[in-house]
């Protein structure tokens, strides 16, 4: 087998494992999430749909292609149709340049466990998810419905708001990784120590800019039932509606593996370094699998953790914490952050090490002191009814 014909066949493997596996688990998402709600309430949740409830989402996914297509009469009709798919493509593609295990080796050459290894990888990502916003932008203008273009609206401030708190976010990963490649990324930390330790107060940013990027609690404004009926998709039905939440479920999985590679060492085992040493192995690829989905597991919890725990914000408070607090906060953190790496790596002579990564961990722990214990002393970090006390 010639290295073109090798590389092309393992791609449209990889494309067609991936993208199955991501739409399988958005389906069982919804599952885990609705039962997770219902242990957190004192309810059973759905169970009676195969092992379970384990066919729940297969009976809802019947019952959506089977349902009425309801189309306003006054909406654009092709726009109206277009908008779902423009939510739901780029909420797919973003995966694609994610490594999820570490490379495999055959005897026609080494596969590495990515759909697209692009050496531009994260600022593809941070493109490609950006495209959603229109999408939605689209749906709340061709409905005709004022609350839908209300619910659109709101999504479109919101997104871009914080979409600029979340690339600050990620200028401090590129800063001691040095390069956009995120398999780089996942390298630099088998080196030295995760950036959860270097990094915690970007990380921290990445989590609040994450949930507001994907519309969850409590940054749910864009389409809060109490005001805005079910917001941009209100006069959507039957598939075309349900394509809204596939795309919300796959940007949850994907901000949740981003969070994971960037920050938690993407597919490397902690405390040992043999899955660094015998990547190639097809037992490494499997085991550095199983600690990726784990540590992608884990946010994904997390998203529905504070989806049932916390109330959604004020949009006036939602827009005041991206413009007012977390964009300076990122612009100052960035630059004390880079001033660190020049003193560590220009004046001291230090290479990115354990050292390296532990001296930037307490200097995060030092701006984290100052910011939540000094700096904000209930002013940020509070509901309105303290401030107006205050």
């Amino acid at each position: 087998m010639t290295p073109t014909v090798f590389f092309l066949v393992t791609s449209v493997i990889k494309i067609l494992v991936v993208f199955t596996v991501l739409m399988v688990s958005v389906a069982l998402l919804t599952l885990a999430e609705r039962r997770i709600c219902a242990f957190m309430q004192d309810r059973l949740g759905p169970n009676r749909v195969g092992p379970f409830g384990l066919l729940q989402p297969a009976a809802d996914g019947l019952k959506n292609f089977v349902k009425e297509e309801t189309y306003p009469a006054q909406a654009e009709t092709w726009l109206f149709v277009l908008a779902p798919a423009l939510s739901f493509t780029p909420a797919l593609l973003t995966f694609a340049v994610i490594p999820f295990a570490a490379p495999l080796a055959t005897k026609w050459g080494i596969v590495p466990m990515v759909v697209a290894d692009l050496p531009v990888g994260f600022l593809y990502i941070l493109a490609i998810s950006s495209l959603g916003v229109y999408g939605i932008v689209l749906a709340g203008w061709s409905s005709n419905n004022k609350y839908a273009l209300l619910g659109g609206l709101r999504a479109s401030a919101q997104m871009i708001s914080y979409e600029i708190a979340m690339g600050m976010s990620t200028v401090a990963v590129l800063l001691l990784a040095g390069n956009v490649t995120l398999s780089q990324v996942i390298t630099n930390q088998q080196q030295g120590l995760w950036n959860i330790v270097p990094l915690f107060l970007a990380f921290l940013l990445f989590l609040v800019s994450a949930l507001a990027e994907t519309n969850r609690i409590p940054f749910d404004l864009p389409e809060a039932e109490g005001e805005l009926i079910a917001g941009y998709h209100t006069e959507y039905s039957s598939m075309k509606f349900s394509m809204f939440y596939i795309a919300e479920y796959s940007n949850m999985i994907t901000a949740s593996a981003l969070m994971a590679t960037l920050y938690f060492g993407g597919w490397d085992i902690p405390f040992t370094h043999w899955d660094a040493t015998n990547g190639l192995s097809p037992l490494a690829t499997l085991a550095t699998l199983m600690a990726f989905l784990v540590k992608t597991g884990f946010f994904l919890f997390l998203y529905i953790w504070i989806r049932w725990t916390l109330p959604r914000f004020r949009y006036d408070q939602l827009m005041a914490l991206g413009w007012k607090v977390l964009l300076p906060f990122a612009l100052v953190y960035l630059t004390i952050l880079a001033t660190a790496i020049w003193v560590l790596h220009a004046q001291l002579g230090w290479s990115y090490d354990r050292r390296f990564a532990a001296a930037l961990g307490g200097l995060n722990l030092v701006l984290a002191v100052v910011v939540f214990w000094i700096a904000d002393r209930g002013r940020i970090v509070s509901g309105s009814m303290s401030r107006k006390a205050a």
